[in-house]
């Protein structure tokens, strides 16, 4: 299938006005297809010839202002347009598409909980071709008009309202015209969904998710629409545009690739969002951050699109930011910048820090076609982009930076916009130099590094900063002394700006110099930070004792940028979190720190014959933490310590227990999560085996049960189980993308390296061949969750940069294989210093 370049787009776009679709998708005629008729009325500003997409099972018929085109002349999934004479046009084309179950075009799912059957499109970047005919690409806006045929019990929803036609056939809905949007926005959610509806501002809201998770859904149906109204309105009150379509859905729906997507009236969410087990206040806030997120997309994405995909930061960074800080603003989730720093912006800076590095605003060379624009969904167009526009909003002021943001919506709205214009809107707010700081922060790579210099002298004590790197930057400098009460706690003393690079001699400050000086205190800024010797050492007595959960993610960031740069061992962070994290009381930093310390410390970063010991001061960890919840007053830490627990767990007996009881001593019970993480644990340890899986499956015969046994069946210890789930992994081709993931995350396991040693090669070879046959979405699920993370050696090394080197292999999967190997190579220079 040919990818669509920049070229072909701007030639395309020059050539065509597209005014409208017309689209009839019928979802009854059989399990494996589905029926597309799609009408085009578009205008060709000169005589001359073009090409739409497509990728169809089967072409029934084509006709261009009704004469017949051949089906035949379909090219991969092009159908040139040959002899088009200036002035209006109608194209007609009818055939069959194929549903999917990898998350891409129209993903069809049957729920195992009651054989229900769901649909739901992802269009994004080119997948509206598996779906129906379009021009492709997001500058070539239009009206679309759907009307959906699907079995008389089901619903459909769509970007506009969709009301049941009662003059048509039974199952025959119409979706109300949307205003002008790109192709990749539109949407259909079709199945018998259970909904819960009302409204809001004068338009209809609605979430929706699978009839089996009804009763959760009614469980957090208030929370869910609490946050939705709170981030609708106080959008309302920054943007001086108005919501720009005639409703607000939210769908949450089974095997989701994404977060969510933010289609225009309806949004889709992966359905994990709708818990059927207990969750933290973290993951709720999570879920509130999504749909914070995909709202600000109603403006920033939908009412002004991108023009071409070298501007996706445009989309997600803007989102990104304006998520974490409208949940702020607007909601009891006061404290999401923590959860952001030592979560989501350590995606940021690791993403960064590789060779597939890229500045958050590429040149559009580096863009030349959609697959390329593919791999720029990262750690850099999401997180370093939002901490750039933090940077931004505090060295700009936030009244000038949303007075830029409503002229770029009056200015564009319902049309397309790039960077230049983007920023030309914010100079037009401003008197500062809006050019000269994206030059330096949106067209350049890399992570700058911020370190102090603390000197003092007998009339007090003067703080200098070296700057590695090119960027200015705007940060706080926190200063803390030790509590003369408890010497485990700091006070503060001052917080005060600097500008970096300093411009004039370091200015001497009045006093001793402090116990603890932290540089970015408060995170405003996107840099690595270092302490100075005295800080760190006090760091280390009194981390935990620091006041300030973001001042505390600021220097647990600095430590964990440090272990990863091969200046603090591995083994000193674990450490510092069994010391300081059993008096933590933030529960995103004790999350951040303690998966860290499980996934990148005790399985990469420490030789192998040090494992063990990791996992026990992990186990002893979490011990305390549980024993300090005894009473109840935090059931999210208690919880977040009985996972990791379990997960660290060398033996079974405990664990075991557990499940035989049905519960933790003193709670929480065992929900179905929690039953899950157990027995993967026990597979991998060897006590379980299939007739226990088995028999869980009956108990819970959920998609995440079916999900949860796969992983238990691919962790047995056995070279029969190991060889079965490989040849379901890639000897076939019938795994949904979930359950692929989930195959994938049990085989490979640290405990059972020699067993599985035979597949690391076979790993390169057959991730290419899957990558080929099912297509990108696939590559990603094969490159994150099917490779070997476990095998820190140079041979796993060396195997995988002969792959890159010398297989040919398709983007997307290229793209993962380069960015683990270079993690792998770095574990390996930690490991070796």
């Amino acid at each position: 299938m040919s990818v669509l370049t920049r070229d072909e787009a701007q030639t395309r776009a020059q050539f065509l006005d597209v005014h409208r679709y017309t689209i009839a998708l019928d979802l009854t005629t059989g399990e494996d297809t589905f029926d597309s008729r799609t009408v085009i009325q578009f205008t060709a500003r000169a005589a001359g010839d073009t090409f739409v997409e497509l990728k169809p099972a089967a072409l029934h018929s084509v006709t261009v202002d009704g004469t017949p085109l051949d089906p035949a002349a379909l090219d991969g999934n092009r159908l040139a347009l040959t002899g088009l004479t200036e002035g209006p046009h109608e194209l007609r084309i009818h055939a069959d598409m194929r549903y999917s179950h990898t998350g891409e075009g129209m993903h069809r799912f049957t729920d195992p909980a009651d054989g229900e059957t769901y649909t739901y499109t992802q269009l994004f970047m080119d997948d509206v071709q598996r779906v129906f005919a379009a021009f492709d690409q997001p500058d070539l806006k239009s009206v679309f008009e759907v009307t959906v045929t699907a079995p008389e019990e089901w619903t459909v929803l769509g970007n506009g309202v969709a009301t049941r036609t009662p003059e048509g056939p039974a199952g025959h809905w119409t979706i109300a015209p949307t205003p002008l949007i790109s192709t990749y926005l539109v949407a259909v959610a079709a199945g018998p969904w259970y909904s819960v509806r009302t409204e809001h501002a004068g338009l209809p809201f609605g979430i929706h998710c699978r009839r089996s998770l009804a009763p959760h859904l009614d469980t957090d149906a208030d929370e869910i629409l609490s946050i939705t109204r709170a981030c609708f309105d106080r959008y309302h009150e920054k943007f001086e545009e108005p919501y720009p379509f005639d409703s607000y859905d939210q769908a949450f729906v089974p095997e989701f690739n994404a977060g969510a997507m933010e289609n225009p009236g309806l949004v889709t969410f992966r359905d994990e969002f709708i818990y059927r087990s207990a969750v933290t206040d973290t993951e709720r806030q999570t879920r509130a951050m999504v749909v914070a997120h995909e709202m600000a997309h109603m403006w920033f994405g939908d009412l002004v699109t991108l023009a071409w995909w070298d501007d996706i930061w445009l989309n997600e960074s803007f989102a990104e930011y304006m998520g974490y800080q409208i949940l702020t603003e607007a909601t009891r989730f006061t404290d999401t910048w923590v959860d952001f720093g030592i979560a989501r912006k350590a995606w940021g800076y690791d993403a960064d820090q590789r060779p597939s590095t890229h500045p958050v605003a590429p040149d559009p060379d580096a863009v030349p076609d959609t697959a390329s624009a593919l791999l720029n969904f990262d750690g850099i167009s999401y997180a370093k982009g939002a901490s750039a526009l933090r940077q931004l909003v505090a060295w700009l002021g936030e009244k000038d930076f949303l007075a830029g943001i409503n002229v770029h919506f009056a200015r564009h709205k319902f049309g397309n916009a790039t960077l230049a214009d983007f920023i030309d809107n914010l100079a037009s707010a401003t008197d500062r130099d809006v050019h000269a700081w994206a030059a330096r922060w949106l067209r350049t790579s890399g992570v700058d590094t911020l370190t102090p210099r603390v000197t003092t002298a007998d009339q007090g004590w003067t703080l200098g900063v070296t700057h590695d790197g090119s960027r200015p930057h705007r940060v706080s400098v926190g200063t803390y002394d030790l509590d003369v009460v408890d010497p485990a706690k700091l006070v503060a003393r001052d917080r005060f700006a600097l500008d970096v690079p300093l411009t004039e001699a370091p200015e001497t400050r009045p006093g001793r110099r402090p116990a603890l000086v932290v540089l970015n205190d408060g995170d405003l800024t996107y840099a690595k930070v270092r302490l100075d010797p005295a800080s760190w050492d006090t760091a280390l007595r009194a981390l935990s004792g620091v006041p300030g959960a973001l001042t505390r993610a600021v220097i647990w960031n600095a430590a964990r940028d440090m272990v990863r740069d091969g200046e603090l061992a591995p083994a000193a962070y674990l450490d510092a979190a069994r010391a300081h994290l059993p008096h933590e009381s933030d529960l995103a930093l004790v999350q951040g720190v303690l998966s860290f310390a499980a996934v990148q410390i005790t399985d990469r970063y420490l030789a192998g014959a040090d494992r063990r010991a990791a996992l026990t001061t992990l186990t002893a960890l979490c011990r305390d933490l549980i024993r300090r919840t005894e009473d109840g007053s935090n059931p999210g830490l208690r919880l977040t310590a009985v996972r990791h627990f379990i997960d660290a767990a060398t033996q079974p007996d405990a664990l075991q227990d557990w499940l035989d009881c049905g519960s933790v001593p003193g709670g929480p019970e065992l929900d179905p999560e929690l039953r899950w993480r157990i027995l993967t644990r026990l597979a991998i340890l060897g006590a379980a085996d299939e007739r226990v899986i088995a028999a869980e499956l009956t108990a819970d015969p959920s998609a995440t049960g079916q999900e949860g046994a796969a992983r238990c069946r691919a962790a047995l210890p056995d070279p029969e189980a190991k060889a079965a789930a490989w040849a379901r992994l890639f000897a076939t081709d019938d795994l949904s993308n979930y359950l692929f993931a989930a195959t994938a995350q049990g085989f490979w396991q640290p405990e059972q390296a020699d067993l599985v040693r035979e597949y690391v090669p076979r790993f390169y070879t057959e991730a290419v061949a899957l990558a080929a046959r099912r297509g990108p979405a696939m590559a990603e699920v094969a490159g994150r969750h099917g490779f070997p993370v476990h095998a820190v050696d140079q041979d796993t090394l060396r195997l995988g940069q002969e792959c890159l080197d010398n297989a040919e292999m398709i983007p997307a999967l290229r793209r993962k294989l380069a960015d683990q190997l270079d993690d792998l190579e770095r574990a390996l220079r930690v490991r070796g210093t």
